[in-house]
């Protein structure tokens, strides 16, 4: 079929078709998608970046030059 689809293309004067996935393969590939991201929504924030996004939210927060350790954690 990739040999066909080249050929076609490679004419010139064929009229070409706009590119793009039928309905049916859009439909599966949304599917797949909407489950695999279902999945890694229903696994929640980690209690880690709650509490990173906890402190980022607290005034003072957005200060350069904050403190950190040696390794660049709070």
């Amino acid at each position: 079929m990739m040999k066909e689809v080249k050929s076609q293309a490679s004419q010139p004067g064929s009229p070409r078709r706009q590119g793009g996935l039928n309905a049916e393969i859009q439909s599966r590939i949304g599917h797949q998608l909407r489950a695999m991201y279902d999945d890694v929504v229903r696994q929640g924030v980690p209690d880690r970046f709650a509490e990173l996004i906890r402190k980022l939210d607290q005034p003072g927060a957005a200060q350069a030059g904050g403190e950190t350790d040696k390794n660049g954690r709070d």
